[in-house]
């Protein structure tokens, strides 16, 4: 008699009295936990060590610039990236007490991710209220590719 294979994937193990969550409500939950920042609060974190990680895609980079200084990482990679006992962890991963500001374009995607963050041990890891367009809105400083006045 052949031995079948075990399917080593749990069952439904969420617990029945569970619903579901919608994004709104699952946004406004993991809010709660963040303190999240102004652009200027943003900046000064930067300008006191800590990281700013651009988490857009790259169309979005393209044609609305970037953050100078901003670490860029794609969404996907971000928790590889930032995990500073992962093997594939960018040179600024120095420590769990990294003060990390995640910015997507508009807030809402950079605070699920800094919850996942959070999640890998990044205490202090949060996001950027409007994200990038909030940035750009209140006159700090984007680095379009174009020269100076152009």
């Amino acid at each position: 008699m052949s031995e079948q294979p075990v399917d080593a994937r749990p069952a439904d193990v969420r617990p029945a009295d569970v619903r579901p969550v919608g994004i709104d409500e699952l946004l406004e939950r993991v809010r709660l936990d963040l303190d999240r920042l102004t652009p200027r609060e943003a900046r000064d974190t930067a300008a006191a060590g800590g990281l700013l990680v651009d988490i857009r895609y790259a169309a979005l980079r393209e044609r609305d610039g970037l953050i100078p200084g901003a670490l860029v990482v794609e969404r996907n990679e971000l928790e590889w990236r930032l995990d500073p006992q992962g093997s594939h962890r960018a040179a600024q991963a120095v420590s769990h007490d990294l003060r990390v500001v995640v910015i997507c374009n508009e807030g809402y995607a950079s605070s699920l991710a800094a919850l996942s963050l959070r999640q890998l041990g990044l205490r202090h890891a949060t996001d950027l209220t409007g994200g990038f367009q909030a940035w750009k809105a209140a006159g700090l400083p984007v680095d379009t590719g174009l020269p100076a006045g152009g």
